[in-house]
C-alpha cells in the first residue's frame, strides 16, 4: 500500500494532525485551481516545485474542477513516483454526483476520489460541508468502515459549526472516529470565525486547525490592496477586493513595515502570523506560478518577533 509515512525522514518542522500519527509540514498546497484557471502543464510545474521545497501535504477536493484537480494530482504522483513523499487531503460531499454526507455519497465519493488520485488510501479525508439531512453519527459510522478498510487514515471537517463539531466529539467518545482536523477561513482580516469559542473547542478536543484563505483571497498577497470593482469578472478578484477598507489598509501598513525589516514580502509575513497561531497545523496556500510559490514558502522559515506579532494582533483585532 502506497501511503505517506509521517515518521519517515526528517520530521523537524512537521506538525501533528490532531491526535493521529499523521505529521505534515506547516504549508499545504491548495489545488483548487488545477484544471480550472491553471492549465495542466503549469499545475505539474507547481507540484514539482512544491516537493522541491520540501512540501508534504496537497489539499484538493472531489468538487474542484469537477474532479480534474484530483486527476491532475493522481497522474503527477504516478508519473513522478511521488506518492510516498506527500500526504493527500481531499474532500467529499460537494461533488455533483455524490452530494451530501449520506453513506452512499461518502462511500462512492471516496472510491471515485481514490480512482482519480490513483492511490489506495486518502491520508486526510474532509467532510466538505455539513449535511443537515444526515445525522453526523451516520457519517462518522461510514468513515469508520472506510478507515477499517484502509481507504482513509485521518478524518477532518470543513466549515462545520461548533454544535456539529461538539456532537461529533460526543459520538467519538462512543467509539466512532474522531475529527482530527477542522478547516476554517482564517487570516489577519478574518479572525472572527475561528477565535474565541472556536479555538477553545479545538484546544479542548485536541483538534488541529487547517486555515484556508490565509491571505484573504490574495488581498494580502498577489491581489494586495485591491479596490472594489463590481465589474470584475473574476470571482477571486471580487472576493479580494471586498476586503478593501480602512481597517485592512491599516493591516497592510504594518505588514509593509515588518516585511521591509525582514526583506521579504507581505504575504510571507501574513502567513507567518497565521502559522504562529494556536492549534494551527498546516495552512493551505494557492499559487498560480512557481515564482508565487517560492515567495510563499519562505513563511515557514520567517520568525516574527514578539513585538511584531503583538503589533499584528493589535492592528487586525
Amino acid at each position: 500500500m502506497a501511503s505517506f509515512d509521517a515518521h519517515d525522514g526528517d520530521v523537524r518542522g512537521r506538525r501533528r494532525i490532531g491526535t493521529s500519527d499523521l505529521r505534515v509540514p506547516p504549508l499545504a498546497l491548495g489545488a483548487s485551481v488545477f484544471g480550472w484557471t491553471l492549465a495542466r502543464a503549469a499545475s505539474l510545474e507547481i507540484l514539482d516545485r512544491f516537493v522541491e521545497h520540501g512540501g508534504g501535504l496537497i489539499d484538493t477536493a472531489a468538487s474542484y474542477a469537477s474532479g480534474m484537480s484530483e486527476q491532475t494530482i493522481g497522474s503527477w504522483m504516478r508519473d513522478r513516483g511521488t506518492r510516498d513523499r506527500v500526504a493527500v487531503a481531499t474532500k467529499v460531499g460537494r461533488h455533483a454526483d455524490f452530494p451530501g454526507l449520506s453513506d452512499r455519497s461518502i462511500r462512492e465519493g471516496v472510491d471515485a476520489s481514490l480512482q482519480r488520485l490513483q492511490t489506495d488510501v486518502i491520508d486526510l479525508l474532509y467532510f466538505h460541508a455539513e449535511d443537515p439531512e444526515v445525522p453526523i453519527e451516520e457519517s462518522l459510522a461510514t468513515a469508520a468502515d472506510l478507515i477499517d478498510a484502509g481507504k482513509v487514515r485521518v478524518l477532518g471537517a470543513t466549515n462545520f459549526s461548533l454544535p456539529t463539531l461538539l456532537n461529533a466529539r460526543i459520538a467519538a467518545s462512543t467509539g466512532l472516529p474522531r475529527i482530527d482536523a477542522v478547516a476554517w477561513e482564517y487570516s489577519l482580516l478574518r479572525r472572527d470565525i475561528v477565535e474565541g469559542d472556536g479555538l477553545e473547542l479545538l484546544a479542548d478536543h485536541e483538534t488541529s486547525l487547517m486555515p484556508y484563505f490565509a491571505l484573504a483571497h490574495g488581498f494580502l498577497g498577489v491581489h494586495r490592496g485591491m479596490k472594489p470593482d463590481v465589474s470584475q469578472g473574476d470571482t477571486r478578484l471580487r472576493r479580494a477586493a471586498a476586503h478593501a477598507n480602512r481597517h485592512s489598509h491599516a493591516v497592510l501598513k504594518v505588514l509593509d513595515d515588518i516585511a521591509l525589516s525582514h526583506e521579504t514580502d507581505v504575504s510571507a509575513v501574513a502567513l507567518a502570523w497565521v502559522l504562529s497561531r494556536p492549534q494551527v497545523a498546516a495552512a493551505a496556500i494557492g499559487a498560480e506560478s512557481c515564482e508565487q510559490l517560492d515567495g510563499l514558502v519562505t513563511a515557514t522559515t520567517l520568525t516574527l518577533t514578539h513585538h511584531e506579532l503583538t503589533e499584528l494582533d493589535r492592528v487586525s483585532s
